[in-house]
């Protein structure tokens, strides 16, 4: 497209909103332009996730994927930053390409809470009595949580020698749907990300910034105005 023609499109000067609307009507090239605009959040996300051997380009093209389709759902209206709502959705793509990836390849998954911020470390007493600080800051954490939400948190992410299961597993064994066993990981996880929770393990993995602060209460925003409730525990 032309310059001339992006000017009377509006695609070089509205405001992004007015692009989210137009991508979500179908228009190519505001989708494309917000695909390049968002591209940085892709690379970002990427970084940050243990993806173990899955090839970069394919963890990159998931995050791609997890990006197109936050514009295509994202609610301008909502008010809550595309980056937050984003963010969620690349991480996501990512994480099934990794579990599908693992198990094409017969690989076992785990999705250790803190796998991610040691696997560059090199091995040593250093790294292990960092590892120690942070599985006990870890634990004080959890013990403070409901033994419901506990063992869903120790099973889906294989704390304490668990094995992974399924909501649906999980459900079966407490008696209660998929879906709530995925609600009450959910709640357990805002409560515990909650700066007033997390200061102590947060330093320990060197997540303590402002920008990481305004985005764990962003997130929890966006729950409570899913759930329509208030913070607490179930």
């Amino acid at each position: 497209m032309k310059s001339e023609e992006k000017r009377e499109s509006g695609l070089g000067a509205q405001p992004e909103a007015r692009l989210f609307e137009q991508a979500q009507k179908g228009c190519g090239d505001s989708l494309a332009l917000l695909m390049a605009r968002h591209e940085p959040l892709v690379k970002y996300a990427v970084k940050r996730q243990n993806i173990g051997d899955l090839p970069y380009d394919e963890a990159d093209q998931a995050g791609r994927i997890g990006l197109w389709q936050a514009i295509l759902k994202y609610d301008a209206g909502r008010g809550y930053r595309f980056s937050t709502y984003a963010y969620s959705a690349i991480v996501h793509q990512i994480w099934a390409d990794v579990k599908a990836h693992c198990k094409a390849n017969k690989q076992e998954h785990t999705t250790r809470a803190w796998a991610q911020y040691f696997q560059h470390w090199e091995a040593g007493p250093a790294q292990r009595r960092k590892e120690q600080e942070v599985w006990e800051s870890l634990q004080t954490m959890l013990i403070k949580l409901p033994a419901r939400q506990q063992q869903i948190l120790q099973i889906r992410y294989e704390l304490g020698g668990q094995k992974w299961q399924t909501y649906q597993k999980i459900g079966q064994a407490l008696g209660y749907s998929g879906e709530w066993v995925r609600q009450l990981e959910i709640q357990a996880l805002v409560w515990l990300r909650h700066p007033a929770h997390s200061q102590e393990l947060r330093t320990l993995l060197r997540r303590h910034s402002q920008q990481e602060y305004e985005w764990a209460e962003e997130l929890a925003q966006i729950w409570l105005r899913q759930r329509g409730g208030r913070h607490g525990q179930a």
